[in-house]
């Protein structure tokens, strides 16, 4: 069996890229190409060494919209052989909206093909195989249907043990849901299967009642996480690491204008650290370091 410090330098994202499109100055709005899994991979490209490779798992349609999607992700370095073509399906769109630099988002996507990403096994596996890290959110989850939200666990299962690392936010969003309980007992059944978690504090206390980021750290490592990053906006984050607890304060950012990727740069960047051998405290401080970047410009995908 292939230890995971052997695998090959792999870093396979799970989830759905979408249209969005951004407010400008003016009241116009751009068109660009985004979603949380997607914009993981997209720093992760950026913040890895050139030796890895950045995949990205989903499923789109086979109409020129798809094609152009598909292109971008081309385009931004990543490796998209495992993105599945669903004739009868397209991709799905998103509108940002912004009060000050807090953001608010429409969505139109019930007939994406991302939807479908899981329904081939064989496929993912595949995909799955060998890869050094997948990561996945909770909007990968819940855009899936029940059984094919249970395939995709049951592959991540299986390749986590055969050394694959398997790192998780659950990015908790009630609306993609039918109710509050089906998406808590997602999303720790997800947590059940991770060896990283993380989580944003505000959304888990609204779900789940906790009354701190050490808390929010303490329940998913409970769930089996051997390392839990409980993310705080600009307050105080806990991590918890093999049973120890660190809180860290990430440096103030000056003026902040789009919060939109601050989770998942962060997520891109401290992940990168982790990988290529960066302890806890070096990879808070990438984490924070991008998002602190990221969040200076308008738009999911930024140049830095």
């Amino acid at each position: 069996m292939m230890t995971e410090h052997l695998k090959p330098a792999r870093f396979l994202s799970i989830g759905e890229c979408m249209v969005e499109m951004a407010p400008q100055a003016g009241g116009l709005f751009a068109m660009g190409f985004a979603g949380d899994t997607l914009n993981t991979a997209w720093y992760a490209r950026r913040a890895l060494p050139p030796e890895w490779t950045v995949g990205y798992l989903t499923a789109v349609g086979t109409d020129r919209i798809s094609d152009d999607m598909v292109g971008f992700i081309e385009d931004s370095g990543l490796d998209s052989s495992a993105i599945a073509r669903v004739p009868e399906r397209t991709v799905g769109l998103y509108l940002i909206q912004l009060s000050g630099a807090e953001r608010s988002f429409a969505y139109w996507r019930d007939s994406s093909a991302a939807r479908l990403l899981a329904a081939d096994a064989g496929r993912l596996r595949a995909a799955l195989d060998g890869a050094r890290l997948a990561y996945l959110s909770g909007i990968t989850l819940a855009i899936l249907s029940p059984a094919d939200r249970a395939v995709l666990l049951q592959e991540l299962t299986r390749a986590r043990a055969a050394g694959t690392l398997v790192a998780f936010d659950p990015n908790l969003r009630p609306r993609l849901w039918p109710d509050a309980p089906t998406m808590r007992d997602a999303v720790t059944r997800a947590a059940q299967v991770a060896d990283i978690v993380l989580p944003s504090f505000d959304d888990e206390a609204a779900a789940f009642g906790d009354a701190d980021p050490q808390a929010t750290a303490r329940r998913y490592a409970a769930r089996g996480a051997g390392l839990v990053v409980a993310k705080n906006g600009a307050g105080e984050v806990a991590a918890l690491s093999d049973g120890q607890m660190t809180l860290w304060t990430p440096p103030a950012v000056a003026q902040p204008v789009d919060t939109t990727a601050a989770g998942d740069s962060f997520n891109a960047a401290f992940l990168a650290a982790h990988l290529t051998g960066a302890g806890l405290l070096e990879a808070l401080q990438a984490g924070a370091a991008l998002a602190g970047k990221v969040i200076g410009q308008r738009g999911a995908l930024v140049e830095l």
